[in-house]
């Protein structure tokens, strides 16, 4: 009996894998524990178009990373801060400030988890941040730290 699993099933496929089982099983545990379905044409119709759907906006998606990564990749960003009297900032320079400026600089929304910050910035200079995308992507940029 060919079903379409709702779940993942430990050794016999993954959810939306489209099986063909022996019939007491299907019945017997897979249908009857909410596993999986009977297999229609209509609803396998449903799950490849469903798989398609999800590769072009999976494809959508990964070009719409690329061009983001490659605006962002070598892009230097000015701040400012308050300084006191030994040249270190009052305030580390935070991802709240870094997003705020890449929106308003490149128009690029990013995540504040998607900053990887190696070491707090608490100092004038340059400084260099990762940004992470999806598929592995990812943008080197330079954070320039002027005094206010």
């Amino acid at each position: 009996m060919k079903v379409i699993l709702i779940k993942d099933v430990k050794g016999t496929g993954a959810r939306g894998d489209i099986k063909d089982v022996a019939d007491g099983y299907a019945r017997n545990f897979l249908i009857k524990k909410g596993l999986a379905k009977h297999a229609t044409k209509d609803s396998v119709h449903k799950i490849v178009q469903k798989e398609e759907k999800e590769q072009r906006t999976s494809k959508k998606e990964l070009r719409e990373q690329q061009s983001t990564a490659a605006k962002l990749d070598g892009a230097e960003i000015e701040l400012t801060g308050k300084v006191n009297d030994e040249g270190t900032l009052y305030a580390a320079i935070g991802t709240a400030k870094i997003i705020k400026a890449l929106k308003s600089e490149y128009g690029v929304d990013v995540k504040s988890k998607q900053i990887t910050i190696p070491e707090p910035i608490k100092e004038l200079g340059e400084h260099t941040i990762m940004i992470e995308f999806n598929h592995g992507l990812e943008a080197e940029v330079t954070i320039i730290v002027n005094e206010e």
